[in-house]
């Protein structure tokens, strides 16, 4: 076999070519639909959504729910329980709502209920748990002390930056944004800027205002924009 550095240009440029179709067709055929063999094992997955490939490690998907038109970026992971074969107690543990956007390379590790709501955009690497390793007992190693699990909710209309760690118990209101690099724990109250670790609120909509006010900003979407997209997301 030729190495890359003997090939003539012309036969590097086709042979490139060619392994880039052929990984498109592959990325197209390989991603997960709600009516494919493997989108069937989902609780539910809604129409019009997609688990791009290739997909992370994902397992215990009947537990799982995916709203309607919802994106699951490539390199999810998705699992719910330590290991397939694990009992689970609870229907339904992880349940994402509709329009959301998973961003590549994040992972959503549920063990009791991790409720991520409409709407929802996370950027890459964001890590979401409602379980987390104890050290009470300082006689026992971490690893073997049974963890701690406490349910998570993320609100609608969220963005979670770059990187976002989501701990057991978070409870996020709906339209946050969190800054990239923050770890949630506890509670975010609605129509907030969040960051830090642990995170906390930086900005915040009341009194029809934001507080502190926002910098003067140049945002001009085409006419139509939103209402097109809200159009696209509700049809068919």
């Amino acid at each position: 076999m030729f190495k890359p550095s003997e090939l003539s240009p012309r036969a590097r440029d086709l042979a490139a070519g060619l392994i880039h179709r052929v990984w498109g067709w592959i990325s197209d055929v390989g991603a997960v639909s709600p009516d494919d063999e493997r989108g069937k094992r989902f609780g539910f997955m809604g129409p019009h959504s997609m688990i791009a490939f290739p997909p992370g490690s994902v397992f215990g998907e009947r537990h799982i729910h995916i709203g309607a038109h919802t994106l699951v970026g490539p390199h999810v992971s998705m699992s719910v329980g330590m290991a397939p074969t694990q009992p689970i107690e609870h229907d339904v543990v992880i349940r994402i709502g509709e329009r959301c956007n998973i961003g590549r390379g994040s992972h959503i590790v549920g063990h009791e209920s991790i409720v991520i709501g409409d709407d929802v955009t996370t950027g890459p690497y964001v890590y979401i748990t409602d379980q987390n390793h104890v050290y009470a007992d300082v006689n026992v190693p971490i690893a073997d002390q049974w963890p701690e699990e406490a349910p998570v909710v993320i609100g609608n209309g969220c963005w979670l930056g770059v990187g976002v760690i989501v701990l057991p118990g978070a409870r996020i209101g709906n339209n946050v944004a969190v800054a990239g690099g923050s770890i949630v724990r506890g509670t975010l109250p609605d129509r907030c800027v969040a960051a830090g670790a642990p995170a906390k609120v930086v900005r915040q909509y009341k009194d029809g205002a934001w507080d502190p006010p926002l910098r003067e900003m140049s945002i001009n979407p085409p006419d139509g924009w939103y209402q097109s997209f809200e159009s696209g997301s509700s049809s068919g």
